[in-house]
């Protein structure tokens, strides 16, 4: 059976990878440090099919260095006990260089494993993670290597490499391959950055390419048809996850109505339901809070209605409801208020409940003052009496500073009339 075609293809020079010209470009620091042969404990983090593997087999191959690849999610330290028994021996000569792939998901035991042969340079470890290393990565590993961050390819690196894969598919079957206008270009934007997935899509495209006329013809249709849903990157527990819910709560907030929807359909279509209602919840409180109180219970009845409808109807609730979060004025002045009395109670300053507001209605024979002495505001004019509410201790603390929203001002005039006359 034939390797796939991405493997068929795979670049054998620096020169031939698709991308990472801010890795290696001419000049750049990654390019430089291959040149000169001293190669360093490494971790290339990134998504899939961007060329990670592929650098550290060009990186072994420079340098002489026989490659051993382990993936985090199958080997052992008995594995990594296996690839140093090669040293110095006839199969590694020159020494090992190890890709891990997958390292987050190697536990702390086997990291520390690894440690003990990189700590005294008996090899040479590149690891790899489409998870940000800083979180799944050990302190230990990390202070002995240095990070590179591969991006996903962008649409005008990829046409040139789809091309290419559809001339060297026409070269292996001796068959001519006709793509029709728009193919390659949708081909090229559809795989979302992933190279390894637009040569999946070329050679799935090929085998199922109606022949016309001694030739095979790739449609658009088809070419979209193959390639509909593998624009989306979306893991539920990985960074990919976290950085479209970010992104979705900061358009959001920032007021981007188009930048909110898009991140809001990216959820839609990974059918991630109960992270997009929560993010909703929380940034009509935090975001919008009492610029538009009303817009809570209106969020919570969008996010009510698309549970209850579920998806795809769904969307219609939820796209009204961000909408209305990115088109209402802001404040986060009782997020502000909130957090600032929470930092107080956390230092300590908390102080004992006056008297006035306790619940008790009875002195004890040591009260020398008898009398709770509480003064009920609605037996007030304008409903407000002044008395202190705060502990003796806290007397004075503010928290609150109204927003400068018309809600909030007209609150704040109301209440400096009310308070400023009784003064």
């Amino acid at each position: 059976m034939p390797a796939p075609l991405a493997d068929r293809l795979r670049p054998g020079k620096l020169d031939e990878i698709v991308g990472q010209r801010h890795l290696l470009g001419e000049g750049k620091a990654l390019r430089r440090i291959i040149e000169s042969g001293q190669i360093p404990n490494m971790v290339f983090y990134g998504p899939s099919g961007v060329g990670k593997t592929t650098l550290a087999s060009i990186i072994a191959r420079q340098t002489s260095r026989r490659l051993c690849k382990l993936n985090g999610t199958t080997a052992s330290t008995a594995d990594i006990r296996a690839v140093v028994d090669t040293l110095d021996t006839l199969e590694a000569p020159n020494g090992v260089l190890l890709y891990l792939d997958e390292i987050q998901y190697f536990n702390k035991k086997q990291q520390q494993t690894l440690l003990e042969f990189i700590e005294n340079g008996q090899i040479t470890l590149i690891a790899s993670t489409t998870e940000n290393p800083y979180f799944y990565v050990y302190n230990a590993i990390l202070s002995r290597c240095t990070v590179f961050e591969f991006k996903p390819v962008s649409k005008e690196d990829i046409v040139p490499a789809v091309q290419r894969a559809f001339h060297f598919l026409e070269e292996e079957q001796h068959l001519p391959i006709r793509p029709e206008e728009g193919a390659v270009e949708l081909i090229a934007t559809a795989c979302g950055g992933d190279v390894r997935k637009a040569m999946n899509a070329v050679e799935l495209c090929v085998l199922s390419g109606e022949i016309r006329d001694g030739a095979c013809t790739v449609t658009v249709r088809l070419a979209k048809e193959l390639t509909q849903r593998s624009a989306l990157r979306y893991d539920r527990a990985g960074d990919e996850h976290y950085d479209i819910l970010s992104a979705f709560q900061k358009s959001m907030r920032g007021s981007d109505p188009d930048a909110a929807v898009h991140y809001l359909a990216r959820l839609i279509e990974a059918g991630d339901l109960p992270s997009v209602c929560r993010r909703l919840m929380v940034c009509a409180c935090e975001d919008v809070g009492l610029a538009y109180p009303q817009i809570i219970p209106i969020v919570k009845a969008a996010v009510d209605a698309a549970l209850q409808v579920g998806l795809p109807e769904a969307r219609i609730p939820l796209a009204d409801a961000v909408i209305l979060v990115c088109s209402s004025p802001k404040s986060n002045s009782a997020y502000l208020a909130v957090d600032a009395a929470l930092a107080d109670i956390r230092r300590g300053r908390v102080g004992s409940i006056p008297r006035r507001l306790q619940n008790k209605h009875y002195d004890g024979a040591d009260n020398e003052r008898k009398g709770q002495f509480y003064q009920y505001p609605h037996s007030f004019p304008n409903h407000w009496v002044e008395q202190q509410y705060l502990p003796d201790e806290l007397s004075g603390a503010k928290y609150y500073t109204a927003g400068q929203n018309k809600s909030e001002q007209a609150f704040r005039e109301y209440w400096n009339r009310i308070k400023g006359n009784h003064s």
